[in-house]
């Protein structure tokens, strides 16, 4: 699958590739620490919030915690505009 914005797609195989090879090399043999894949995700991420900007797409709720709050068992709000 691509990414969000056309630039940010070959950032997101590197990242994809390099969360694979932790997963399966590292993670399922016991290894948790994920800082391996932490430099190319954060470039990553980046990228995407910048497509995200140019596209007009509001990005307030990605840091909302919501996990373990009331927010967790509730529907997203409709868009019926």
């Amino acid at each position: 699958m691509n990414s969000i914005g056309e630039e940010c797609t070959e950032l997101k195989k590197k990242y994809d590739d390099c969360f694979n090879s932790w997963f399966s090399e590292r993670f399922l043999k016991g290894d948790h620490d994920d800082s391996v894949c932490a430099g190319i995700f954060k470039v990553y991420q980046d990228c995407v919030k910048n497509a995200m900007k140019q596209q007009n797409i509001e990005f307030k709720e990605i840091d909302k915690d919501v996990l373990g709050t009331e927010g967790e068992y509730k529907a997203p709000p409709s868009d019926s505009s």
